[in-house]
This record gives structure tokens, C-alpha cells and sequence, in this order.
């Protein structure tokens, strides 16, 4: 094992045994390197890594603390990596999608209060085929987005917003408006709101089946 991978792992046991907790400052380098018996170098390899993938926060002039931890925070990376695939693996992103959003809208129906479901619905009645691709792709994020927040599993949901490329959904949606096949999509939305404001979990999860299965669709199609 890498010196530097010995020193990740063992900062990960800290954070894991609760001797350190999220907002809380790690000791001084030369301090922490001694007690993990790790060369400063690599442990501070190990930070910069670590600072990364927002595990850790390194504060110029302060110090390096862990950060909250929140699942949003550790997955924000992910729709970075996503706009850089190529279009075979957008393909296996939207399968992926396929998987987890069905089963989210199932759980946002159960979970729906009447305070939620009228958000959807502003959302919804907001935009119409004249609406431009920008606004489309804003409206598709928040619609979405709303939705996979409402599950109140905030893992699911950062994994859901991680897949969530704009770029993706610009490309889509500039499709869709090309085809005049903007009515169809937005009515898809109407339908799966009506189902997430009834409590219907299992047509809330067919819709979102068949609204996510569509746009895969399209887009294999395209490519």
C-alpha cells in the first residue's frame, strides 16, 4: 500500500471512531504525523487528497477541519465527471437513472406534503412549449431535483442531482424543441405530479419509469 493511501486511511479511522467529527480542526501537522507515525509529506499528500473530495477543508492561515460530511457535498463532484463522459456512457447514466428515480418518486409520494406538491406544480405551470431550452433545462433540474429532495434520503438524492448533467439536459431538451415534442415531455411532468400529490407511489414510480425510459430513448436515437 502507497504511504499516501496508508495516511487517507488512517485519517478515514479517525473520522470513522468519532475522534474526529465533522467541524472538527485536525491536530497540527507536525503533531498528527508523529502520532500516525507518517511522514509530514504524506500526510500532507493525504490532506490535499482528501481536501478534494471535501472530506476536509483546509483553511489557509486556520487550519484543516472536516467538513460536514453531507451526502450533497460529497457527491457534488460527480456531475463534474458526468459532462465528461462520452455519449456510450450517457447512455449507461441514464440506465442508471432508470433505477433510481422510479424509486424515488415512489418514495417522494409517500413522503408528499401538500406544501410540496404545489411547489411541483408552480414548477410545472411555469414553463409551456415557448418556453427557451435555458429555461426548459433550469425548470427539468428543479422539477427533478424537488422530487428526489423530497424522499428525504439525502444520499439518493445528491446521487440523483450528481447524474443530473446540464449539459446532458441542454442537449435533450434542444431536441426536444426541434422535434416539437416539448408538450409531450412537459405533460409527462403534469401527469407524475398528479400522482406524487394523490400519494400513488406505484404510478408516481411507472410514470417516472416511462418519462426517464422515454428520454433514454430519444437520445440513443440521437446519437
Amino acid at each position: 500500500m502507497a504511504v499516501t493511501d496508508e495516511a487517507i486511511l488512517k485519517i478515514k479511522d479517525m473520522i470513522l471512531s468519532g475522534e474526529l467529527a465533522p467541524g472538527d480542526r485536525l491536530p497540527p501537522e507536525q503533531q498528527l504525523s508523529e502520532r500516525l507515525g507518517l511522514s509530514r509529506s504524506s500526510l500532507r499528500e493525504a490532506v490535499k487528497a482528501l481536501e478534494v473530495i471535501r472530506v476536509l477543508d483546509v483553511r489557509r492561515g486556520d487550519g484543516t477541519y472536516v467538513t460536514s460530511l453531507e451526502p450533497q457535498l460529497l457527491l457534488e463532484a460527480m456531475s463534474f465527471v458526468v459532462d465528461l463522459h462520452d455519449d456510450s456512457s450517457v447512455l449507461e447514466i441514464f440506465a442508471v437513472r432508470r433505477i433510481l428515480e422510479p424509486a424515488a418518486a415512489a418514495l417522494a409520494a409517500a413522503a408528499m406534503t401538500e406544501e410540496t406538491a404545489q411547489a411541483l406544480r408552480s414548477e410545472v405551470n411555469a414553463v409551456d412549449v415557448s418556453t427557451s431550452v435555458e429555461g426548459l433545462v433550469e425548470h427539468d433540474l428543479v422539477f427533478h431535483k424537488l422530487i428526489s429532495e423530497t424522499t428525504g434520503n439525502g444520499y439518493l438524492a445528491s446521487l440523483i442531482e450528481g447524474l443530473s448533467s446540464r449539459t446532458v439536459r441542454a442537449r435533450v431538451w434542444r431536441g426536444l424543441t426541434q422535434e416539437n415534442a416539448v408538450a409531450r415531455t412537459l405533460t409527462e411532468h403534469h401527469a407524475i405530479v398528479d400522482a406524487l400529490a394523490n400519494g400513488d407511489a406505484e404510478l408516481a414510480r411507472a410514470l417516472m419509469t416511462v418519462h426517464i425510459n422515454g428520454v433514454e430513448q430519444w437520445l440513443r436515437e440521437a446519437l
